[in-house]
């Protein structure tokens, strides 16, 4: 596959770790994590896995396995011993001069010392390509909208309350709505004030956002985990400024690859402003985010990312990975080639629901 020889994000996440002693964060994680936070164990002996859980809400490891057991049909990982942040909130918030944990989590941010992966929703549109029924980064480039002459040039925006500067949108939204179409289709976070915030809309295919030239992209309760899929498109990504962080972000820059805004949002309709009054700049910088996408985030890449991932770490053990009491083995599913399976989709369905409750 052509796989590149690290990834810069890689060697910054495991530059902290001199060696890694499986035994010891055996005993040592479960006994400060595992009675809080949602965690899987995972052994990788002789190429299967193994896993045992901690935690309330674990439905979520359907993911993790998913890749584990995909990775291990196409090629032979090292023996290896790890633990999964099943959350999304990073764990490891020790200082890099104090002793950390190796923790592998979905998202990062710029105050803890987590190990990043890429995100489980991008890490699923890879393994059900042109299988699932939302989204992929495949279909994603097949449904672009219209060409950018006749693209709307208001600034879009649809999602849930899970950060107050969403809020601060729409009602900038409201102030503004030649300039923002931005819009709640769910409310969890916040008491839902209509007077402030509008109704509620009906959610929108996300192909239909790139009818739009700009996409705003705000955190939700950690990295606002579509920002591939918007890189993806014909549009130019508006990007918030943030503490956190998916797996890639290390390697875009602000003005090449996407428009940055402020934290705040203080200078977000002077950015839109500034887009109308540069057209083709704007045009330019939203071409160079969707063929980032292309080069640095399809299947290839994600498959890459994970193997080096794993096989750098395995490199830092000093002691054997073990089979620990308590794993269990987890199955190949025998109906890999039939993906639209009643079952997985439940159990999928009630990996998302414990997730949401979980961040209530």
């Amino acid at each position: 596959m052509q796989c590149p020889e690290t990834f810069a994000q890689i060697d910054k996440d495991l530059s902290l770790f001199k060696s890694v002693d499986p035994d010891l964060i055996a005993h040592e994680v479960p006994l400060r994590f595992g009675q809080r936070q949602s965690l899987c164990h995972y052994t990788i002996k002789d190429n299967k896995v193994y896993v045992k859980t901690f935690g309330e809400h674990v439905g979520f490891r359907i993911f993790m396995d998913a890749i584990l057991l995909s990775l291990t049909r196409k090629v032979q990982l090292s023996d290896i011993e790890f633990f999964v942040n099943l959350g999304d909130w990073p764990l490891e918030k020790r200082k890099s001069t104090d002793k950390i944990h190796p923790i592998f989590s979905w998202c990062g941010s710029n105050n803890t010392r987590d190990i990043v992966m890429p995100t489980y929703d991008l890490t699923e549109s890879v393994l059900e390509t042109m299988g699932r029924v939302s989204l992929d980064m495949l279909s994603v480039q097949a449904n672009t909208g219209p060409p950018w002459p006749q693209k709307n040039s208001t600034a879009f925006w649809r999602g849930r309350d899970s950060r107050q500067e969403r809020l601060e949108l729409v009602k900038l939204s409201r102030a503004h709505p030649s300039v923002i179409d931005a819009a709640f289709t769910n409310f969890f976070f916040f008491k839902h004030d209509e007077s402030l915030y509008g109704p509620l809309v009906k959610h929108v295919s996300f192909f239909d956002f790139f009818k739009y030239k700009y996409q705003i992209n705000i955190d939700g309760t950690v990295a606002a985990y579509r920002m591939p899929y918007l890189l993806a498109g014909d549009s130019v990504v508006l990007k918030q400024d943030s503490g956190y962080y998916e797996h890639f972000y290390s390697q875009l820059q602000p003005w090449e690859h996407y428009i940055p805004i402020r934290a705040d949002l203080s200078d977000l309709l002077d950015k839109i402003q500034w887009a109308k009054d540069h057209d083709e700049q704007a045009r330019s910088i939203g071409q160079k985010g969707q063929q980032f996408a292309r080069s640095h985030l399809m299947g290839d890449m994600i498959f890459c990312y994970y193997y080096k991932l794993f096989q750098k770490y395995a490199a830092l053990q000093v002691t054997e990975p073990t089979v620990r009491k308590g794993m269990e083995l987890v199955e190949h599913p025998s109906d890999d080639l039939f993906p639209c399976n009643c079952q997985r989709k439940r159990l999928k369905t009630k990996a998302k629901d414990e997730k949401a409750k979980d961040e209530l």
